[in-house]
């Protein structure tokens, strides 16, 4: 009698009546749940076997997907790397007027806060990720921030205009992610639009 793959057996649906999840959807799962753990309860306080529990899964069919914890969590951060640069080509098809300045910045700020939990994660699980920085990793950070440094170094658009763009990324970093809980509690559209009057402060025309 034929075996079944390694893949049916450690993905099994929750009952009998359900459809076998694909692969994609299994691993994208994982992440999700992983993500919302780490950044709850921290990475080192977090084990595979909660993970596949909160699955409904055997620790298994963690492995199925990715070999260790470790592979979870930099999975995660590759996440924030594509979120990260995608925004930042959006800076450079932009155009030079602060009022395209500005309206970048609102979509940005919607990312962020539709991918909070990412920046969140980083932050909260540094210790982690600086310890399993590797040459890939490495390389990723470096293009991240060279994409950074051409967005707000083009010569091209004013030096005020620059700093003043530079400077709402700092506010909205701070906001979403340095300053921890402090918003938790307020409801995401009414933090948008604080964060968006605190933007176009920054980004008002000097007199």
């Amino acid at each position: 009698m034929k075996s079944e793959p390694p893949g049916d057996q450690v993905l099994g649906a929750r009952s009998a009546g359900e459809d076998h999840p694909s692969v994609e959807s299994t691993r994208s799962r994982i992440l999700d749940i992983a993500l919302e753990l780490f950044t709850v309860q921290g990475y080192e306080k977090t084990s595979l076997r909660q993970i596949a529990e909160e699955l409904g899964y055997s620790k298994a069919a963690i492995y199925y997907h990715f070999k260790s914890k470790d592979e979870i969590l930099l999975a995660l951060h590759y996440r924030l790397h594509d979120f990260g640069h995608s925004a930042l080509e959006s800076i450079e098809t932009s155009s030079d007027t602060v009022a395209s300045w500005t309206t970048f910045v609102d979509q940005f700020i919607d990312l962020m806060l539709e991918h909070r939990n990412l920046f969140t994660l980083h932050e909260r699980n540094r210790a982690a990720l600086e310890r399993l920085h590797d040459e890939r990793h490495g390389a990723s950070h470096d293009d991240l921030e060279d994409h950074f440094r051409r967005a707000l170094g083009d010569t091209s658009v004013d030096l005020d205009t620059r700093v003043r763009m530079a400077a709402s990324f700092g506010a909205i970093f701070g906001c979403l992610v340095l300053v921890g809980d402090a918003f938790h509690d307020v409801p995401a559209e009414d933090l948008r639009q604080s964060l968006r009057w605190a933007v176009r402060d920054l980004m008002r025309q000097p007199e």
